[in-house]
């Protein structure tokens, strides 16, 4: 299996941490989405603000993994802990899928791989 991917400019970066983009982007879209369904269904505007905020810097942070910028990475794993965090508070009194073991998953899912990436480098 090969290290990593080359760059246009001749540099290389880590599989896993090709993967966390992904992650990354798919953790942000799935926040946009559900700040907009949490608003529609509770008429939460926290939930909008939140889902909204949250989402973009996610993906932003996504495009800025896929250019080995390390304050992306950074982000990225301080709003996975502070997302995890939340929805695990949440999760502990109701044990419900969604929202709120999904985010778990994927606040963990970014934890391990964009973890790994920076470690791997």
């Amino acid at each position: 299996m090969p290290d990593g991917l080359q760059h246009k400019d001749g540099q290389r970066r880590s599989l896993i941490m090709d993967v966390a983009v992904w992650v990354v982007a798919f953790y942000g879209l799935v926040s946009l989405v559900g700040g907009a369904i949490g608003y529609l269904k509770a008429k939460s505007v926290a939930s909008l603000v939140a889902g909204s905020l949250a989402g973009t810097l996610l993906v932003a942070c996504a495009f800025g993994l896929r250019h080995d910028n390390q304050v992306a990475a950074i982000g990225s794993l301080i709003i996975a802990v502070l997302l995890g965090g939340r929805f695990f508070g949440t999760w502990r009194r109701t044990h419900r899928l969604m929202p709120d073991l999904i985010m778990i998953l994927f606040s963990a899912a970014t934890l391990i791989t964009v973890g790994a990436g920076l470690l791997h480098r």
